[in-house]
């Protein structure tokens, strides 16, 4: 069963999903894939996100799109990587615009867990991928899973940052309250495009400013 390991706030607001027709059907295929293909992240670590920052812990939503796929370097939150893992291109560019930004030096580990900790759900729009093979759950069920995990954040809280890089994420943010949270969006990370606008949007600092206001602790990046 997917949907066992799952920390108790999320599963409670998640239960009407769990129980949707397309989520019994995106259940069966990952079970499926898991049995017959080399899929990451490890199963027990597919709701990582959620269970290193609770519901009611929340402060920044991160998006990225599907996990890492290559080997050992998904564990659940998007962007990170194992400790003992080399950083991934964007993982560096993001560390590096944190250095530009706040001055604060490019650590040695990849490991995202310690924002986690702290309030930030880094979550995926599709939360499991076939070994070398990026994309190839889209389209299974995840996409109308992390919509609603969207939706219910927009709509229940109110005064959350959300950081939406490429226009994937953008897209998928479309439907968030701005009355509400502040959205930041710019270029995705990558090699490819954070020169055309990741760099220099000072988002990381542009968070803390905003949580400030609402003498919400900031986050130590």
């Amino acid at each position: 069963m997917i949907d066992e390991n799952i920390e108790n706030s999320w599963k409670e607001l998640l239960q009407e999903e769990f129980s949707k027709k397309y989520f019994q059907k995106l259940k069966k295929f990952i079970k499926e894939e898991y049995s017959t293909q080399k899929v990451y992240p490890k199963g027990s670590l597919i709701f990582n996100a959620f269970n290193y920052c609770s519901f009611d812990d929340l402060k920044v939503v991160i998006l990225g799109q599907d996990p890492y796929h290559g080997y050992n370097q998904a564990h659940g939150l998007s962007f990170s990587v194992l400790s003992d893992i080399k950083k991934p291109p964007s993982l560096v560019n993001i560390f590096k615009e944190i250095q530009n930004d706040i001055g604060k030096k490019i650590p040695e580990s990849g490991n995202l867990e310690h924002w986690a900790k702290q309030g930030v759900l880094m979550l995926n729009s599709i939360l499991t991928v076939r070994k070398s093979e990026p994309g190839s759950h889209r389209e299974k069920g995840w996409e109308s899973f992390t919509d609603a995990v969207v939706d219910i954040i927009s709509q229940k809280t109110s005064k959350k940052v959300f950081m939406l890089w490429g226009a994937y994420a953008q897209k998928k943010g479309k439907k968030i309250d701005r009355n509400k949270h502040l959205v930041l969006e710019a270029a995705h990370p990558s090699p490819f495009s954070a020169h055309t606008g990741f760099f220099n949007t000072n988002h990381f600092s542009r968070c803390n400013e905003y949580l400030n206001l609402y003498n919400i602790q900031e986050i130590n990046w």
